[in-house]
This record gives structure tokens, C-alpha cells and sequence, in this order.
């Protein structure tokens, strides 16, 4: 018969083992077999729902209801994005998680830092569910509900950059950097329907919000030199300088988006070209070897003999 540390340590293994968002060091076969079966599946429904509701309205709801870009502009504020701009960021993220997505069916001996994958795959596919959650929400003018799911996804999501530190640069720019980046904009934008802050106070916070984007950015920046989010945030400072540009040219939030959008890209240019060649690190996405782990602790130890 077991004694109470067997049982208090049967259950917490239980309770770790049920936990999905739980870091861990190997995964059973049947998670492994789930995160094959869910991970392509949630980001193929997102992919659907993000085209079908760029051009179609839904039928139902209580409020009114448009397609994603049209709702853009009828709930138009100084956090409106160009949806061409956007749209076009969007398309390269979904491209770029394929990879990632690719990576849970092949052998660990053919990728490196493979265990990260599948610890990612949970986060990844909650991701896909409540930007999903999110299209519904935001076409039918359930506007604090969908901001209520940005605000869960950005925590969610900024948890996981920082328990996640090394990964490959594809697998961070795709399931975190990218959808990071938008969760942190999409916070603004919705917010800024919700209240539908067109009105003269609500354009003279934004022009006071806005630069809490180049504060933002500019942590990733310098703290963990991540490039990846610096020039994700550049892409969406353009979607937001165009938009404003294009509808209220009288106004100072376009100029300083495209501000925000120049000292992102420069700053962001400037960490990731030593990076690129191979005079520096990538902090955030590199992945290490175990040889190049030990090396330091083998030389220490050789000093000592």
C-alpha cells in the first residue's frame, strides 16, 4: 500500500501531466499524436475563417455585422490599420508557421530544439482559437467581448516568449514574435472601437498611446535584441500611418506612426545585420548545441585536472 509522499507525488505528477501549457522535457505518445492531429487543423480553420470573413459578412448577430475590413472602417478611430498593409502581414505569418507546423512530423534527429516544438503546440493552437474567437466576435460589433480574448491572447502569448527563450528564428517569428506583435496593436485597435474614439479627446490620446508602440517594441529590442518583433512592429506602424494618412491627413497620428515605424525598422536593422553575418548572436532564436552547452563546463573541468 502506498504511503502519503507515494500518493501526494502520484498526484502531482496527475495534475502536471493534465496541464498542457506545462514545460516539458519529453511528451507522451498520444500528446504527440493530439498536437499532429490539432495544431495543423487550428491553424487551417484560422487561415479559412480570416479569408472567408475578409470578404463575406456574417448572416447573424444581434449588432451589425461586416466583413473584417469593412467593420475597419465603419468603426473607424486614430487605431485603424490599412488592410492592405495588414492583410499582406497576415498572409507572410501564415506562410511562416508552416514551417513550424511541418516540424511536429518530422524526427527529432532532423530538427533541432524538437521538444520546444511540441511544447509550443498547445500555446500555438490556443492562439489559433481565440484570434478565431476574435474574427467571430469583431465582425458582429461584439466589440469588448473580442477585446476580451486580444487581452488573454497577449498574456498568454507573453508567458510563452519568456519561457521559450531558444528556438529556431522561423519557429519564434511564427508562434510568437508575429502573433505577439499584433496582439500587443490589436489591443489599440479594438480598444479604440470599442469606445469609438473618433471624437477630438479620443484622437489626442491616441497621439499620447501611440508611442507606448515604439516603448514596447523598443524592449524587445534591447532587452533580448529580437529583431523579429522590431520589424513586425515596423510592418504594422506603416498598416497604422497609411490608414490614418489616407482618412485624416489633418491630423499628427499618421506622421508619428511613420516615426515610430523609421526608429523600428533602424533599430531593428541595426541588431539583426550583425546576426545575419554571424557577428552576433540571435539572442532570442538561437538555437544552442548540447556540445556548445558543455563546452565551458569540459574546459573548466580540464583547467581543474
Amino acid at each position: 500500500m502506498p504511503n502519503a509522499s507515494e500518493v501526494a507525488s502520484r498526484v502531482h505528477d496527475g495534475v502536471h501531466s493534465a496541464n498542457p501549457f506545462q514545460t516539458v522535457s519529453s511528451h507522451s505518445k498520444n500528446s504527440v499524436i493530439a498536437y499532429k492531429i490539432i495544431t495543423p487543423i487550428s491553424w487551417l480553420v484560422l487561415v479559412i475563417t480570416s479569408v472567408y470573413y475578409d470578404f463575406a459578412a456574417p448572416h447573424e448577430g444581434k449588432y451589425s455585422r461586416h466583413t473584417i475590413w469593412r467593420q475597419n472602417s465603419v468603426r473607424h478611430s486614430p487605431f485603424a490599420l490599412n488592410s492592405i498593409i495588414t492583410s499582406l502581414y497576415w498572409i507572410a505569418l501564415f506562410i511562416i508557421q508552416i514551417p513550424y507546423v511541418a516540424s511536429l512530423f518530422q524526427n527529432s534527429e532532423q530538427v533541432e530544439n524538437h521538444n520546444t516544438a511540441y511544447n509550443l503546440a498547445p500555446h500555438f493552437i490556443f492562439n489559433n482559437l481565440l484570434w478565431m474567437g476574435f474574427i467571430h466576435l469583431w465582425c458582429r460589433s461584439y466589440f469588448w467581448w473580442a477585446e476580451l480574448l486580444v487581452i488573454v491572447n497577449f498574456f498568454q502569448l507573453t508567458f510563452t516568449y519568456f519561457r521559450y527563450p531558444s528556438t529556431t528564428k522561423i519557429t519564434h517569428a511564427a508562434a510568437l514574435a508575429g502573433p505577439l506583435a499584433f496582439s500587443f496593436v490589436a489591443l489599440y485597435w479594438t480598444g479604440a472601437a470599442a469606445v469609438h474614439s473618433h471624437h477630438f479627446a479620443g484622437r489626442v490620446a491616441a497621439n499620447v498611446f501611440i508611442w507606448t508602440w515604439a516603448v514596447y517594441g523598443g524592449f524587445y529590442l534591447f532587452v533580448f535584441k529580437d529583431w523579429t518583433m522590431g520589424f513586425a512592429l515596423s510592418i504594422l506602424s506603416a498598416a497604422l500611418g497609411v490608414a490614418q494618412f489616407l482618412t485624416v491627413i489633418v491630423a499628427v497620428q499618421w506622421i508619428e506612426a511613420f516615426i515610430i515605424m523609421a526608429l523600428l525598422f533602424l533599430v531593428s536593422l541595426a541588431v539583426a545585420v550583425p546576426g545575419v553575418v554571424g557577428k552576433e548572436p540571435f539572442r532570442r532564436g538561437e538555437v544552442v548545441s548540447e556540445d556548445r552547452e558543455r563546452a565551458p563546463l569540459l574546459a573548466d573541468s580540464s583547467n581543474n585536472v
